[in-house]
């Protein structure tokens, strides 16, 4: 056996979180560089070029294996599902738009901030809200 290796049973369905609820998005990066999104990233704080319905996606992370990522290369539009975290639900860093905890409502004005600092069209037309 390698060290930090797995033998798992071949005929085994391995189903991460099952006792999370999911939720599916569509993302649509519209940035001019590929973006990588790892798995335990806040996807509400994810590069601002990524176009999508942030305010669904607080307190959420991609819903794929510890370690792994989602590439969106420039232009692309693909779904995604995310699962809530776990834990304390305590999100610190990434872009600094939450600094606490998930289970209650994102402040607006941080994000509009955040948002306007890379002054991209939302996919809607409008205004950050």
């Amino acid at each position: 056996m390698i060290p930090g290796e797995y033998r798992l049973k071949p005929d085994d369905d391995i189903i991460c979180h099952p006792d999370r609820p999911t939720l599916r998005l569509i993302v649509l990066n519209r940035g001019d560089r590929p973006v990588q999104v790892g798995s335990h990233v806040h996807f509400y704080e994810v590069n601002a070029a990524l176009d999508f319905d942030r305010a669904s996606a607080f307190g959420h992370r991609l819903h794929i294996p510890a370690g792994t990522a989602v590439r969106f290369e420039p232009g692309e539009e693909r779904p995604v599902e995310l699962t809530t975290f776990g834990g304390k639900r305590q999100i610190h860093g990434f872009n600094g738009l939450t600094e606490g905890s998930v289970d209650h409502a994102p402040d607006p004005q941080k994000l509009e901030a955040f948002l306007r600092t890379f002054s991209l069209p939302l996919q809607d037309g409008g205004e950050p809200s």
